[in-house]
């Protein structure tokens, strides 16, 4: 388990989460991304951007 940074509630994890896997908070539905899996850290995905082909 690990807890969402958005809305402070527990997200349950698969146990071969991995770095970089964005993963979604089941209370708010926050996207979060694994910074750290060794204790298990969340942070706020980044948001996608358009570049328009630039």
């Amino acid at each position: 388990m690990a807890t969402c940074p958005e809305c402070g509630s527990d997200v349950t994890l698969y146990d071969d989460i991995e770095v970089g896997e964005i993963i979604d908070c089941d209370t708010c539905g926050a996207e979060l991304e694994v910074i750290e899996v060794d204790p298990v850290t969340l942070e706020t995905a980044p948001e996608l951007e358009e570049d328009w082909g630039e």
